[in-house]
């Protein structure tokens, strides 16, 4: 990158369809999906026939895990017996996926007001906050108030409560009896530590891991803890083969991992789904001359695209920006055949974009596709009404999600995931796109088309690992150094305000702010209220909002959508996100509600501005990567700045530090259900 040239300019630098009958809200949408995954799990687990997987010679720990979980499930022994001998049982087989309509969204049924206000009475005895009543109640159910007496530990299953306040509230209640080694804390902390794990992408933690992040809690005996959890059903277990298969005097080298039924049975799931559609031919929906006529017509990889998915049920495509032209003319390509083609987006705002390069009807978001609320509704079998479905933002996939898609498909449908593989994974558990990728499971075509221009070449290189300079003529990238914080605050609004719309053309309101997280001198919560003051000054009387605000609006975790405050009545906040009006109840607006002048990567992820303001303070060092640094810089179309404030540490990042590893367990699922390779 260059020397800057003025303090006041940007400088040359070196980086739908609704459901019959109803409009339903992105929000809805989302909190339909949930359900249907509860809904999923629920009657996977009636389902189960057995134990969960065995087979290996083990032994010492991972002997008596498996152990455990076999006498348990089985109810050969008690919990309090279980870990003195271990009995062989065979690996169950995987249930079929069961098909249903899609269920109309009405959100989760709120506890009742009896439960709520005895929990409330205990939390109070426990020097608890009354807030936390409704949470729990939600959380634990109608017997809340009875577990937590007996259990004050539950309360680490209430979202955001911490170890500490969960100790505090266990020694207020039960006095000299709630010491470190409690066998309720173990098993608490045994599932919160999973629980935390999850979002960070993880679906399975190994053993060694699990009992090492138990010991920095003050668990003396952390692999006590596990077998407890194990016992009382808390957690799964499993055991995973390391390596080749060895002889049959040789004892097979594995892996113990841990983890939660819900990630466990929908990993479960997506393995099933993902080998359903690779193992079965597509259904003979046109001739294979027309989808040659049609690859013939396209050019390069959108052709190879065409070609691959005629003849499989499963294909991953990669590629940026200027690669969307390839499944685009993969959905038109199926359109011209007649058949029931759809596209499924990340966000509302990679919904529109997309739907700007393909004719007529025929994209979705992921939630709204699944919910029902959008696309092409289910057949009389409930599943998908289509026949080729073309995923876009596949990286942003975690299992849970991807399960419910593959689930959704019905035999003989094609499958296209597509996405640029350099990005920022899912917010959730799984590394789904990148998994498959590895496991090399179906035909996957690389995009030859680069994104175009210094934006395009600066992301590239990082892509790679290089932090190349790149000539920017007409200023597309910029670098703005700072020395501190408050100077880097100070840059960023003047930039957003003044100097990029001066200077680029494009205005403040289409200017989108990244940094690299919401607390610190220089994280979101910083620079909204800066860029507030100078954008949108006013008293916030909604809420802290106010009409014109910029936010960012979380349905759920692991989901934003951008949008803009438009008003406020009875119902709760309004809100415009990308087109669709979305109303935020007042009890939910403080917690998923922020403004969203600025965000995070992982926030940005599946949205494109004309502008980025990309901000670097120092103190933003540990958290960046190669999968940050990508992503942030590729969210601009037309300009990028970049306020610089941690030196040599983005170049070291860009080709030192590339993304964080995540445990999984689809990779090993999928293998035995694979052709052997020939």
């Amino acid at each position: 990158m260059s020397t800057p040239e003025t303090p006041e300019e940007p400088r040359s630098a070196d980086d739908g369809t609704p459901a019959e009958g109803a409009q339903v809200s992105e929000a809805e949408a989302e909190l339909a999906a949930q359900r249907l995954e509860r809904e999923r799990i629920e009657r996977r687990k009636a389902e189960r026939q057995g134990p969960i997987a065995a087979g290996a010679k083990l032994s010492g720990t991972a002997a008596e895990l498996l152990a455990a979980v076999r006498a348990v499930e089985s109810g050969e022994k008690p919990p309090a017996t279980v870990f003195e001998e271990a009995r062989p049982a065979p690996r169950r087989p995987a249930p079929e996926p069961v098909r249903r309509a899609p269920v109309v969204p009405d959100g989760p049924a709120a506890p009742a007001e009896g439960t709520v206000g005895a929990v409330r009475e205990v939390l109070t005895r426990g020097g608890a906050p009354g807030t936390l009543a409704a949470p729990a109640a939600a959380a634990l159910g109608e017997a809340a108030a009875d577990l937590l007496r007996e259990d004050p530990w539950q309360l680490l299953r209430v979202p955001g409560v911490r170890p500490e306040q969960a100790d505090g509230f266990a020694r207020a209640l039960l006095g000299g009896e709630a010491g470190p080694g409690d066998e309720r804390r173990g098993r608490a902390l045994t599932v919160w530590l999973l629980e935390q794990a999850a979002p960070a992408g993880h679906t399975v933690l190994e053993m060694a891991a699990l009992t090492e992040a138990l010991g920095r809690q003050g668990v003396p005996a952390p692999e006590d803890a596990v077998r407890d959890a194990i016992a009382e059903g808390d957690v799964l277990v499993f055991q995973d083969a390391i390596g080749e298969p060895v002889g049959e005097d040789e004892e097979q080298p594995v892996r113990v991992l841990v983890g939660l039924e819900r990630c466990a049975l929908a990993e479960e799931s997506l393995a099933d789904g993902l080998a359903r559609l690779i193992n079965s031919a597509p259904k003979q929906d046109g001739a294979a001359e027309e989808w040659e006529r049609a690859a013939a017509a396209a050019e390069g990889s959108a052709a190879d695209l065409i070609r691959a998915a005629s003849g499989h049920g499963l294909v991953l495509h990669t590629g940026g920006e200027a690669a969307l032209a390839e499944p685009a003319a993969l959905l038109a390509a199926a359109h011209g055949m007649g058949l029931r083609a759809w596209a499924a987006t990340h966000s509302p705002v990679g919904r529109q974009r997309f739907a700007s390069r393909v004719d007529g009807p025929g994209v979705a978001t992921v939630a709204g596709l699944l919910s029902g609320a959008e696309g092409p509704g289910r057949d009389p079998e409930g599943a998908l009404a289509l026949d080729v479905l073309v995923v876009l933002d596949a990286p942003q996939l975690d299992v849970e999600t991807a399960a419910l898609l593959t689930e959704s498909l019905p035999d003989g449908a094609r499958m296209a995931l597509s996405g640029d593989p350099a990005v920022l994974w899912s917010v959730g558990p799984g590394r789904v796109f990148a998994d498959l990728a590895a496991a090399r499971a179906c035909p996957q075509v690389a995009s030859r088309r680069p994104d175009p221009g210094p934006l395009g070449e600066l992301v590239s290189g990082i892509g790679v690992g290089e932090l190349l300079q790149v000539e920017a003529p007409d200023k597309e990238v910029v670098i703005v150094p700072v020395r501190d914080a408050g100077e880097a605050v100070h840059r960023t609004v003047q930039l957003v305000a003044d100097s990029v719309p001066r200077a680029i053309g494009v205005p403040a309101e289409e200017t989108q702010v990244i940094t690299p997280g919401h607390g610190g001198a220089v994280g979101t919560r910083v620079l909204n209220a800066a860029l507030k003051e100078r954008l949108n000054p006013g008293p916030g009387r909604f809420g802290g909002f106010d009409p014109g605000d910029r936010v960012a609006y979380s349905p759920a975790p692991g989901r934003t959508l951008p949008g803009r405050v438009t008003g406020a009545d009875g119902e709760g906040l309004r809100l415009d996100c990308a087109g669709e009006t979305v109303v935020v109840p007042r009890d939910r607006v403080e917690q998923s509600v922020r403004h969203g002048w600025a965000l995070t990567a992982h926030q940005a992820v599946g949205c494109r501005w004309p502008a980025a303001v990309v901000v670097l303070p120092g103190d933003a060092v540990p958290a960046l990567s190669r999968p940050w640094i990508y992503t942030a810089f590729s969210r601009a179309d037309r300009h990028l700045s970049v306020v610089h404030g941690v030196d040599q540490a983005l170049p070291r990042a860009v080709s030192e530090v590339p993304a964080k590893p995540r445990t999984t367990r689809l990779p090993v699922l999928l293998a035995p259900q694979l052709p052997a390779e020939e």
